[in-house]
């Protein structure tokens, strides 16, 4: 089946439509495990999950597992689920894939499959894509990722102030990893406690202002002085090297050509965003 995007994915789990098979792969493991989630709240009564979820590594499995996982009638229920992580380990001829290929021909009406490949690969693997609802996850641009820290903030009773967040996203370059972990922390602090901008740079060894994003915007405004003000102590962050500050220079230049032509083609808006992304990724 054609690939579709992790969106797409997301409207039809909202609206109840369940797959019998589904197969994630793309950079943005966050946001597999997190529509995993969404499948089998959909899917399983809490109560008889325990019965009707089998989660395994694809890599440790022979041709009679993948018969039984799949096959299984489900306990008290309407359905099962079946997790397969690591769906990479299956990039070799085994016969626990050959089993499961066949198994996708005529997949069984009661069980649910999840295939998640890590973002160790990025590929799709064209086999197993075209017996299941094929879903690339990739990684979402910094508006993006921000509207998912503050819904995240939320659920977590996390109080956390918009520009306290956008900074956060800075600081992480939208990684929602490293996102999630940040929030655990906050997360774990006294309830009430201020959660400004101020605080937040504090806690996760960024001050705001003095991001990488800070220095290439100061590069790209023709601002010399405040960019070589802010070489040393972004340089000094984690994870941050000069390859790093010429790569995100290169990155911007690569977006700004792109972003040009796309307008020059009538492209505006929220489409001319998405179109960028799309290009770059």
């Amino acid at each position: 089946m054609p690939s579709q995007s992790s969106d797409n994915l997301f409207r039809a789990l909202q609206k109840g439509e369940l797959a019998p098979v589904y197969y994630f792969y793309g950079a943005e493991d966050v946001l597999k495990d997190e529509a995993v989630r969404m499948i089998l709240d959909k899917s399983l009564d809490p109560s008889l999950r325990d019965f009707n979820f089998d989660q395994r590594s694809a890599a440790q499995l022979d041709a009679e597992d993948v018969h039984a996982l799949c096959n299984t009638l489900p306990m008290l229920a309407e359905r099962r689920v079946v997790l397969l992580r690591d769906i990479e380990g299956w990039k070799r001829k085994t016969k626990g894939r050959s089993e499961f290929l066949r198994y996708l021909e005529r997949p069984s009406p009661d069980t649910i499959v999840i295939m998640v490949q890590s973002s160790s690969e990025q590929a799709e693997d064209k086999e197993l894509a075209a017996g299941a609802v094929s879903v690339r996850f990739d990684p979402l641009p910094p508006e993006r990722a921000q509207k998912w820290l503050l819904r995240e903030a939320g659920r977590l009773g996390v109080d956390l102030e918009v520009d306290a967040a956008e900074h956060l996203v800075r600081s992480t370059e939208a990684d929602l990893g490293a996102l999630s972990s940040e929030l655990s922390k906050l997360a774990s602090l006294p309830a009430g406690t201020p959660l400004t901008v101020e605080a937040v740079g504090q806690l996760v060894g960024v001050r705001h202002g003095e991001t990488l994003w800070d220095w290439r915007d100061a590069v790209f405004d023709g601002d010399t002085g405040r960019a070589a003000t802010l070489l040393s102590p972004v340089l000094a962050q984690s994870g941050v090297s000069g390859v790093k500050l010429v790569t995100a220079i290169g990155t911007a230049l690569v977006g700004i050509g792109i972003a040009r032509a796309q307008y020059d083609r009538g492209v505006r808006g929220g489409a001319l965003g998405t179109a960028v992304m799309k290009i770059l990724l």
